[in-house]
């Protein structure tokens, strides 16, 4: 079995693709020698084309109020019990200046789809993280928007935008969002924003509730015709104040094969080791960089504000995944042979 698991790996480093079968070997397969070939495969890829570089985001969660009510997510809108904030302006800026002192040179803006920070809002942060820091990049993360209003962050200096397109097949879907929201429309911001000129990132959710490797599979085929330059995969954790509430968590494992997978398809992508990953497991981002990934998502956001941002339930919130902590992820990427960089990291074209 480790032979055929070789071969399929093979096939996709050299852009063979994937057939629904050969993904559940990957997948499911208990073959431990055939999947560490897989892994370092991936990280071989990774090496080549990025080196030994991790690059780092600052991540600044400036609103938890939305207006949505995806069946997953802690900040939905039915959440009574959700802890609610917006950070002002001058707080975003005090994010970046104190970014950009510890390295940071990308500060994504995170935050539920809230009305409140209208697009002349939006871009009027935008305009001011760009004049005051001309030498970082600025991430978007605030969901679904028209084409003009991508337009606009685009034309104020947003550089990136990350969309996780959750699913690629529509009944599941359904089966996560409530029925306003339309993956049809998902996938529209999603071409836009690349139409536009972002550098743009798409992902899912990994053991999500009724996630098949029919899904996955689909999921795999939509990012190799979108060709993102990021991919944002995490295992799904459960809040205790969702509708799913009771669902099992997805795994490590499972995650870090994906992982594998996604880097062999599409090899020039940038890819995170999410705190999800490190939510699950002590070594769960060590682990996500070894097995292809390339990018880490220090928090910036104000410490009395990082509880309040819980998209789901124990997420770390204190050392080495905050900023202030950099100093402690550092040493932890050397100490597998990496290192942190001071660097927008941008997406690779051949």
């Amino acid at each position: 079995m480790g032979l055929k698991l070789e071969n399929i790996v093979d096939r996709l480093e050299a852009g063979g693709g994937l057939q629904r079968d050969e993904l559940a070997a990957l997948l499911f397969d208990d073959d431990l020698e055939g999947i560490t070939y897989l892994k370092r495969r991936a990280r071989h890829v990774t090496d080549r084309i990025y080196g030994t570089d991790i690059y780092i985001r600052g991540l600044i969660e400036f609103t938890s109020y939305c207006k949505n009510n995806c069946l997953y997510c802690g900040i939905r809108c039915a959440n009574k019990k959700a802890q609610r904030y917006r950070l002002t302006k001058e707080q975003i800026m005090e994010c970046c200046k104190q970014g950009y002192a510890l390295g940071f040179r990308t500060f994504v803006l995170q935050g539920g789809e809230d009305a409140y920070f209208d697009e002349k809002t939006v871009c009027g942060i935008v305009h001011d993280i760009k004049a005051a820091f001309p030498d970082c990049a600025i991430t978007l993360s605030i969901g679904e928007k028209s084409r003009a209003q991508y337009q606009a962050y685009f034309d104020a200096g947003a550089d990136r935008y990350l969309l996780r397109h959750e699913t690629a097949n529509e009944t599941h879907y359904g089966k996560l969002h409530p029925k306003e929201m339309r993956l049809e429309n998902r996938k529209r911001c999603l071409v836009d924003l690349k139409e536009i000129g972002y550098q743009v990132g798409a992902g899912f959710m990994v053991g999500s509730p009724f996630q098949t490797v029919e899904t996955i599979y689909e999921d795999l085929q939509f990012l190799k015709e979108l060709k993102p330059h990021m991919v944002g995969i995490g295992p799904f954790i459960p809040h205790k104040d969702t509708p799913f509430a009771g669902e099992h968590a997805g795994t490590l494992e499972m995650t870090l094969r994906l992982l594998s997978i996604i880097r062999l398809q599409n090899p020039r992508v940038l890819l995170p080791a999410t705190t999800a990953l490190g939510t699950i497991h002590p070594m769960g981002r060590e682990l996500g960089i070894a097995a292809g990934a390339n990018v880490v998502m220090p928090n910036l956001s104000p410490a009395t504000m990082r509880e309040k941002y819980r998209l789901y339930d124990n997420k770390l919130c204190t050392g080495d995944e905050a900023a202030q902590g950099l100093s402690g992820l550092a040493k932890r990427m050397r100490d597998i042979g990496y290192q942190v960089v001071v660097d927008r990291g941008d997406y690779r074209r051949e």
